[in-house]
């Protein structure tokens, strides 16, 4: 009687042991999206990404995804919706991302020396000099969610009226634009004038205003990471290799910018989109035809 009972107490935790091991197997490795970020100002080849979330996943042992975004309207949504764990943001989605979804900055995506300007340009032989010059002309502007093509610009231009204001899907048909003299002006970022001014050797274009500032892009972590596994992702982040980082477009040892200026900016501009689209322009809010602008 004791052997039999023995023997189905034996069977009972076998059982339980096989139960608990089918379960166990069942668990699946938590899941990391990264979405990197391209505002159309330069092509972002994903390969040089791919060391990264190898890397990623490897040390976190996590399934880890890489989640492309082709324009401004597709990245602001998945940052709205927090689909993305780990961002590597431009500073205009950086900007949002943190003020209104509560995003953390992890690290910084440029030195000091690489912060971006944004540019008011014309070609050489337009009449026009100066920002006030701009008033009832045809302006192109980037895709809303860009700092340099389109909340730097609007902040500078601030209380003007416009004839009308375009949207330029990239820097590369802004300029086209401007050379066919489809538009009067165009707003674009001193890095990319740099960059695709040669593709328009046959036209001379020229500067008319030169915006402050503008601070690095941030990497950031979304708000719903785990506190403990937050520290593991930046922990193996600052120990990847610098070539790695380097391919990434981050740097570990560079202190965070402040971005608490460039917030303000944005929120500043933001009462404004209600107008941008608009026939004629009228760069104020609509609850105020005197507001002043401040720095």
């Amino acid at each position: 009687m004791f052997a039999r009972g023995f023997v189905r107490f034996r069977f009972l935790i076998l059982l339980t042991l096989l139960l608990f091991g089918c379960e166990s197997s069942n668990i699946l490795p938590e899941k990391v999206n990264i979405g990197v970020v391209s505002y159309g100002e330069e092509d972002i080849s994903l390969d040089k990404y791919e060391r990264f979330k190898n890397y990623i996943a490897l040390q976190t042992k996590s399934i880890v995804e890489l989640e492309p975004a082709y324009n401004e309207l597709q990245a602001i949504d998945q940052i709205s919706r927090n689909r993305w764990d780990i961002v590597f943001a431009p500073p205009g989605l950086a900007a949002i991302a943190i003020d209104q979804q509560l995003y953390e900055p992890l690290f910084s995506m440029g030195e000091v020396s690489s912060r971006q300007r944004s540019l008011l340009i014309v070609r050489d032989d337009s009449p026009i000099k100066e920002i006030p010059d701009l008033a009832n002309k045809t302006l192109a502007l980037g895709q809303i969610g860009s700092a340099a093509g389109y909340y730097v610009p609007l902040y500078d231009l601030y209380g003007l009226t416009l004839g009308e204001i375009r949207f330029a899907p990239t820097p590369k048909t802004a300029l086209q634009w401007l050379e066919e003299a489809s538009v009067d002006a165009i707003a674009l970022s001193e890095k990319n004038f740099e960059v695709y001014k040669r593709q328009f050797s046959q036209t001379k274009f020229r500067i008319i205003h030169t915006s402050r500032w503008i601070p690095p892009g941030l990497v950031l972590l979304s708000p719903n990471v785990e506190r403990n596994r937050e520290k593991q992702i930046r922990q193996f982040m600052s120990e990847a290799s610098a070539d790695m980082t380097a391919d990434a477009g981050y740097i570990p040892s560079v202190k965070v910018p402040q971005y608490k200026q460039f917030i303000q900016l944005i929120k500043k501009v933001k009462p404004l989109e209600l107008r941008v689209k608009e026939t004629p322009a009228v760069l104020l809010p609509k609850t105020s035809s005197n507001t002043d602008k401040t720095n």
